[in-house]
């Protein structure tokens, strides 16, 4: 069987200029979402996506709310970094901010029964900044990712509001079964949760709750309560070495 490899490209200037689009004056805005949806129109065609027209219609409805929660987003990363020196420097610099726009963007279209573009969507961006978001995750308002790089982010994540992931963090599946596909094989983050680098959480059923703080390098396959601490024990020792 011939895959169209070739549509790899067209979904990757899709993604930019949609993602450019978000933040255009409105006149401008319009030419180009016009431009665009004769892209994605093309691009279902040669999916044998049916009713392109209709999808398109109803993602683009949606774009004026997307494009207020990724700027909630902003403010997110603007509050919680103390590196930040201001909103333009996230938008322009940010690698987290730019996954979690892109993300939003692709849980729309995967909503709309589109998975494969909002999943060609997703991997432009894990190829530029390292985070791997599968367009099925939900994510609330005022997620907040630091660095980012090495963050793994599985279909059926439930993520609430509030909610800071740091760098090489894993929400994923204990178990890789083909036949679990249809059920919630990743975890739920509760509401102002906090989870430091490298902490890995498995697992459909756990629930890390409210206002806890997960520490770095943490594993966990059990669900904590609200308002917990999570940390990794381990023994460092300094001694003067021999000369």
């Amino acid at each position: 069987m011939a895959y169209k490899l070739r549509l790899k490209d067209d979904i990757a200037t899709f993604t930019k200029r949609l993602f450019y689009a978000l933040f255009d004056e409105e006149e401008v805005q319009q030419k180009e979402l016009k431009v665009l949806r004769q892209v994605f129109l093309d691009v279902v065609s040669q999916l044998n996506v049916q009713d392109g027209n209709e999808i398109w219609d109803a993602f683009s409805n949606k774009i004026p709310s997307i494009k207020k929660r990724i700027e909630l987003d902003a403010l997110a990363t603007e509050k919680n970094d103390p590196a930040c020196k201001s909103l333009e420097e996230i938008y322009l610099a940010y690698p987290g901010f730019h996954a979690i726009a892109i993300h939003r963007l692709s849980h729309e279209l995967f909503k709309l029964n589109v998975p494969i573009v909002a999943r060609m969507m997703s991997e432009c961006v894990h190829g530029k900044t390292g985070i791997d978001i599968h367009p099925g995750a939900t994510i609330g308002d005022s997620f907040f990712i630091d660095h980012g790089t090495g963050i793994v982010i599985g279909e059926t994540s439930i993520i609430k509001n509030n909610v800071k992931i740091y760098q090489g963090v894993t929400l994923g599946g204990i178990q890789v079964k083909k036949s679990l596909s249809n059920t919630k094989r990743h975890p739920t983050i509760e509401d102002n949760v906090t989870i430091y680098a490298n902490a890995t959480i498995l697992g459909g059923d756990i629930v890390i709750g409210a206002n806890s703080i997960i520490g770095a390098n943490v594993w966990i396959t059990q669900s904590v309560p609200e308002n917990s601490l999570v940390t990794y024990q381990s023994e460092i020792k300094i001694s003067t070495r021999n000369k």
